[in-house]
């Protein structure tokens, strides 16, 4: 016994020295690895002094003698706080992940070299001015000089450099160039409905994709048989008979294949009261961007002081200016138009040449050029990339394009994307830096001429009352004789479908004045029958909209406080909608009658347009999880395998609360697979029973002991460690959220997801409130924190907050700053 007593005491000292000697490797890599924050650096390439003065959260305050001063010592912070961010955000600009990543990642870098972002920033480049130019290259060259300082400091490095085995290299203008353009791409996804709209045709009439896919305002949706047979034709070729058939197909496998985006979670809300809806009789404004939740976050925030420069709010790390925040005198924020930017073309090959397509003038040669993609671990892979007038094609994104097509008996044909954003034309990041230094309103619009995209709705207000919007961007016109105004592929060969260039910027939506005291924008239409001008035709649904609008309408004036009380709003319109329906299953079994009698005793003490789905309670997840499962028993066996893919629009469209309540609607209820004819009667019942089964199996026989915010933590991926069950436990951040996608405080979740159905994975990627009376009273913050380096006590310090809707104070004032200072770094040149 004592022998052994010896042996457990020793392991036991042997395992205590382990994990001291671990804690103390990990103290002194978090202490070495931590970029300087206090001191003295020179580093090469600066040019004249500056000062980084950092509060208690790492935010930092940028103080330059010059505004390109200013832009690359944001490069350096950026390059040094969010190391590894960077070196993603270049990688995917440039399509090149596999090269750390291996062949997981090939399909995204075959995408992203089809594309070509890399290339047309290039090409942008090359056509900017030289005073843009020269702050383009200023950012870069800090970036670039943190990468160097860390060269020979490895420990200086995130760990996933060491845990991967790479190293960060140099920027270059086009890196930034491109991440914006990337940054759009996440924005605009009207693409990916087109493709589902025609792979959905393959199953179903045109009438009844219509159903499940509405646009707003209505309009039928063309034969897709009759069109391209019509297109043929008129091009003096004889239809092929099953050409739509195999169209369908093609669609169907570029729809799996390409990367998501155009996600119904992917908005934001802004709102505003000028100063008669004011305590102070100045503007109040409110901004949240609804993005991907990332960890670390997509923001970074950081305040910019040099001569002709004062702002502060929240950068994207790759970009060298403030995208939303305010100067001294003005505020503004951003939320998309989801506007179709995008449309997509089938173009017919030459039956004689498969190096000629067919236009309205006859045939054109593809512009085609190979890509080399290198992949960790396996062989380089070659990519013929192909473009035509349109623009790329994207069906060669298929990894065996040829073959895939020639099994579709498609080999005659291919499909290319039209986007504003891929032009050389694009001035985005000039206009970035010009409304940076925007002395005035007018200056601050006259600089949005130059924004291209993706169009977003920019609400924004001054210290003199001014308030306005406008909904800036590149906007394609379209013919009047384009019957299909972007819902689906369009005959590449027929120039009705061309674009007739974009419109002009005086003629995009925007007023200078408020509606009732008040402007707000959630992403719902924001053009009546009116406008002559067709922008989208797949806007948000107006949940949030109206929910907005009924709260700012509850108080005569707003001030601080009550802008920060709506954006905690987590009532649920869309559940509120059906939650009536709900209630009004026939139960067939104890446990459904439990349930009900528990949604009907929770919703008698609910608003009844907006129940909240409060974190603490079972309800919201009975709730929600039911009126998923309701969706896929009622579409999920006429869409089969896309119907994932339907769900990602689910809240733009009104497929389920038609399905329930208009009679014209009721034959979605019917189980096809059956021979019997189901009832919408029949769904609930049956998807309340399969909706308990499946809560059961997840968190138990009882349902008193569920809770919403178990089940729907707001969870903060990290790229790529997410995807490895023990690091992601490290690197991801997970808080409590309640939500839901209608909810003002929006909480988005994937119910495909088998794994995690529920967890919020979209959210309010930040929160700012800007207060025109006394904009030093502002305030923000975002779902992460200023670092992107694991063990910073900033990689992770702004989460609870932000799940706890508090903010930081968004300060621009120097004595206060350096009042409240945490550290101070002094830059010199080298």
């Amino acid at each position: 016994m004592s022998t052994m007593r010896r042996v457990l005491t020793v392991s036991m000292t042997l395992l205590a020295i382990l994990v001291v000697a671990l804690v103390v490797m990990l103290l002194l890599y978090r202490l070495a690895g931590m970029p300087p924050s206090a001191g003295q650096l020179p580093v090469a390439g600066l040019r004249e002094p500056a000062t980084i003065i950092r509060d208690q959260h790492g935010i930092a305050h940028v103080f330059a003698a010059s505004p390109n001063e200013a832009f690359f010592t944001l490069g350096l912070l950026h390059a040094q706080e969010r190391s590894w961010q960077m070196e993603m955000n270049r990688r995917i600009v440039g399509g090149r992940l596999a090269e750390v990543l291996g062949p997981a990642a090939l399909g995204n870098d075959r995408f992203l070299r089809v594309l070509g972002v890399h290339r047309n920033a290039q090409r942008i480049w090359q056509g900017l001015d030289e005073g843009t130019r020269a702050a383009l290259q200023a950012y870069v060259d800090g970036i670039n000089a943190a990468i160097d300082e860390a060269a020979g400091r490895p420990w200086r490095l995130s760990p996933e450099f060491l845990l991967l085995g790479t190293r960060p290299v140099h920027w270059e203008p086009a890196d930034a160039i491109g991440w914006a353009t990337m940054m759009a791409w996440d924005l605009s996804g009207n693409h990916s409905a087109e493709l589902l709209r025609l792979a959905l045709l393959g199953k179903l009439d045109a009438a009844r994709v219509t159903q499940l896919l509405d646009t707003d305002p209505p309009r039928p949706l063309p034969d897709p048989k009759a069109l391209y047979a019509s297109a043929l034709s008129a091009a003096g070729e004889h239809p092929m008979p099953a050409l739509a058939q195999h169209a369908y197909s093609l669609a169907s496998a570029i729809t799996q294949a390409l990367p998501a985006s155009g996600l119904d979670g992917l908005g934001s809300n802004s709102w505003l009261v000028d100063g008669a809806r004011s305590a102070s009789g100045k503007p109040l404004l409110a901004n949240d961007p609804h993005l991907g939740l990332t960890a670390p976050s997509l923001w970074y925030f950081a305040h910019l002081s040099a001569p002709g420069l004062e702002v502060i709010g929240a950068t994207l790390p790759g970009l060298p200016y403030v995208v939303v925040g305010r100067t001294p005198r003005i505020a503004w924020g951003f939320t998309n138009t989801l506007p179709d930017s995008q449309d997509l073309y089938l173009e017919r090959i030459d039956p004689n040449d498969a190096g000629r397509y067919r236009t309205p003038d006859g045939w054109a040669e593809f512009v085609t050029r190979v890509e080399t993609i290198g992949v960790k671990g396996a062989a380089d892979v070659a990519l013929t990339v192909r473009e035509t007038r349109h623009g790329p094609v994207i069906s060669d994104v298929l990894e065996q394009a040829g073959a895939a097509m020639a099994a579709n008996q498609l080999n005659g044909y291919a499909l290319s994307l039209a986007w504003t954003m891929l032009s050389p034309e694009d001035r985005t990041i000039r206009a970035g830096l010009r409304f940076n230094m925007a002395a005035d309103v007018d200056s601050f619009v006259q600089a949005l001429r130059d924004f291209r995209g993706p169009q977003q709705n920019i609400l924004y207000a001054d210290v003199d009352g001014t308030v306005g919007m406008i909904a800036a961007g590149g906007v394609p016109v379209r013919d009047a004789a384009n019957v299909l105004q972007g819902r689906m592929p369009a005959p590449g060969w027929d120039a009705a479908y061309d674009w007739r260039g974009l419109l002009p910027f005086d003629e995009l939506p925007q007023r200078r004045q408020s509606q009732d005291g008040m402007l707000l924008n959630a992403n719902q239409r924001i053009v009546d029958e009116q406008y002559p001008h067709f922008i989208a035709g797949e806007w948000a649904l107006p949940y949030r909209a109206e929910r907005i609008a009924q709260r700012l309408r509850e108080r005569p004036t707003h001030n601080v406080d009550s802008f920060a009380s709506i954006q905690s709003d987590i009532g649920a319109p869309a559940v509120g909608e059906l939650l009536p329906i709900l209630l009004r299953t026939k139960t067939g079994s104890p446990r459904a009658a439990e349930a009900l009698a528990m949604l009907r005793d929770w919703s008698a003490t609910q608003e009844p347009a907006a129940p909240t789905l409060a974190i603490d309670r079972p309800e919201p997840l009975l709730a929600v999880a039911w009126i998923d499962r309701l969706r896929r028993e009622i579409f999920e066996d006429e869409t089969g395998e896309l119907f994932a893919l339907l769900e990602r629009h689910r809240t733009r469209h009104h497929a389920l609360q038609y399905a329930l309540t208009r009679a014209d609607h009721a034959a979605w209820c019917d189980d096809v697979r059956t021979p019997a004819a189901e009832s919408c009667d029949d769904m609930l019942s049956r998807s309340l029973e399969a909706t308990l089964d499946d809560l059961g199996r997840r968190y138990g026989a009882d349902p008193q002991h569920w809770r919403w915010g178990d089940a729907h933590p707001a969870v903060s991926e990290h790229r790529p460690f997410s995807r490895h069950w023990l690091l992601a436990r490290l690197f991801e951040l997970r808080v409590p959220s309640g939500g839901d996608p209608s909810s003002i405080n929006v909480a988005r979740h994937n119910p495909w997801d088998t794994a995690e159905p529920f967890a919020n994975r979209w959210a309010a990627s930040l929160r700012a409130i800007y207060d025109l009376a006394e904009p030093e009273n502002s305030l923000f913050i975002h779902s992460s924190g200023q670092s992107g380096h694991l063990l910073s006590p900033h990689y992770r310090d702004m989460s609870p907050l932000w799940t706890q809707n508090r903010y930081l104070p968004m300060v621009m004032n120097r004595q206060r700053i350096e009042r409240e200072a945490a550290a101070t770094l002094s830059l010199v040149p080298r």
